[in-house]
């Protein structure tokens, strides 16, 4: 009579242990889940090894934040989480620094550059363009309808010491890139890069600004890979969106085969094709990204310098929640495969519409907002800096882009559809083109 009168508590224990077994379990499960895909490491942003090299950041234009009513606003903006700056020497802001040989004018250059550290960036020099008399101009004169004009070979001693100037009146800029795009280095009549004189003139630049200052980091070819969906100079570094233009595959074999030295290896370029424009569409063609770090890493161990990229097409216009949606789509496959510096191109404006720009135009009195690129790269320098270790993480479906790190991923919905996706256990609805960060 005893035992049966206890049977009903028995029962009732036995039942509570066997619901703590199995909730404990299931604990136990969910952190193994978590724990075995934060053990599940695929890399690391930018070049393994490296955690002093700043990764995300932007190249000023012609219209930048420097000037205006609204600078200051901007500057606010900017200053929140510093970024990589980039400016070139001459053009997109900056006038001629050499009008005459040995006369200089670096009061716009020293305009930009003093904004970058005013806004707590980290400053870059983009070592282009030429002044007119070193490629066959006048003296005193500029015209800037050949901004993209290369020097001719018997001024390349001369450029590299406006190099060697610009490196010493700017004691804390430690990274130059060697030029823009091989601008004046195409032969029209061989239909060939003429990567030689790139090469030799790109080797002059090198020498002479490591002498100035032997821990700048200097890197080239800063090359477009255009690429063609049909078979116009077909290569081996191809996919669904095309093949890379088999002249750029020969420019940079040349180039890493004769340099002096880089200290990283910079490419640009859209992900669109010069005779299809995107193709087969914009999700897509971002793996073109991705194949082309791939080949960069089987060719070489540089640090690979994105310097522009490039994702809308040419035809049709985009919504701006579309367009920093695929834009942050981008900056994922490009830190998911080994890119160690991503540079925006800002968007030129003087008005308040500018679409794809980082902030408000600062002409305007109410101006110097900053737009939703500036606050995705931001983003992105704050939770994928250098060095940060990423994690196996993705979404149920497709249409959602994550990257991830054990605290913090980010999730992109890369499509005009309300999307439905389980992400790292947790059931997530996503608006279209809707970005997302999520603690982890």
């Amino acid at each position: 009579m005893a035992f049966r009168s206890r049977l009903p508590m028995l029962i009732v224990f036995a039942t509570l242990f066997v619901a703590l077994i199995a909730t404990l379990g299931f604990a136990v499960q969910r952190a193994a889940t978590s724990k075995g895909e934060e053990a599940r490491p695929i890399g690391v942003v930018g070049a393994p090894g490296v955690t002093d090299w700043p990764v995300w950041g932007f190249t000023h234009t012609d219209y930048s934040a420097d000037e205006g009513p609204a600078s200051g606003t901007a500057a606010n903006a900017i200053a929140r989480r510093p970024v990589l700056q980039n400016q070139h020497i001459m053009g997109w802001g900056a006038d001629n620094p050499e009008p005459s040989p040995g006369t200089f004018d670096f009061r716009s250059l020293d305009r930009r550059i003093e904004y970058v550290r005013k806004t707590h960036g980290v400053p870059i020099i983009t070592l282009c363009c030429a002044p007119d008399w070193m490629k066959g101009g006048k003296s005193g004169q500029t015209d800037w309808s050949r901004l993209e004009v290369a020097p001719t070979r018997d001024h390349y001693r001369d450029y590299a010491e406006l190099a060697a100037t610009v490196a010493r009146r700017y004691p804390d800029v430690h990274y130059f890139a060697v030029w823009n795009e091989l601008k004046g280095f195409f032969d029209t009549k061989a239909g060939r890069w003429r990567y030689e004189d790139f090469t030799d003139f790109y080797n002059t630049v090198y020498d002479a600004v490591k002498a100035v200052n032997p821990d700048a980091r200097v890197g080239g070819p800063y090359i477009p890979m255009y690429s063609f969906v049909g078979d116009t100079h077909r290569s081996t570094v191809r996919g669904p969106w095309g093949s890379v233009d088999q002249r750029v595959i020969d420019a940079v074999d040349y180039w890493l085969a004769h340099k002096h030295g880089a200290d990283f290896i910079a490419v640009d370029g859209p992900t669109a094709s010069d005779d299809r424009d995107v193709y087969p569409d914009e999700v897509t063609a971002l793996d073109k990204l991705g194949a082309i770090n791939a080949w960069l890493r089987s060719k070489t161990n540089l640090p690979i310098w994105w310097d522009e990229y490039y994702v809308e097409p040419e035809s049709l216009p985009w919504t701006e929640s579309k367009r920093i949606a695929i834009n942050a789509a981008a900056l994922i496959e490009l830190a998911r495969t080994g890119v160690t510096t991503v540079l925006y191109w800002n968007n030129e404006a003087q008005d308040a519409r500018c679409q794809g720009c980082l902030w408000i135009s600062t002409l305007a009195r109410n101006g110097g907002a900053p737009g939703g690129m500036l606050t995705l790269l931001q983003d992105f320098a704050r939770w994928f800096p250098a060095g940060t270790r990423l994690v196996g993480l993705s979404s149920t479906d497709p249409r959602v882009r994550v990257l991830a790190q054990p605290r913090q991923a980010v999730a992109v919905n890369v499509s005009d559809r309300r999307v439905r996706t389980r992400i790292d256990g947790e059931d997530l609805t996503f608006a279209p083109y809707e970005i997302r960060w999520l603690d982890r």
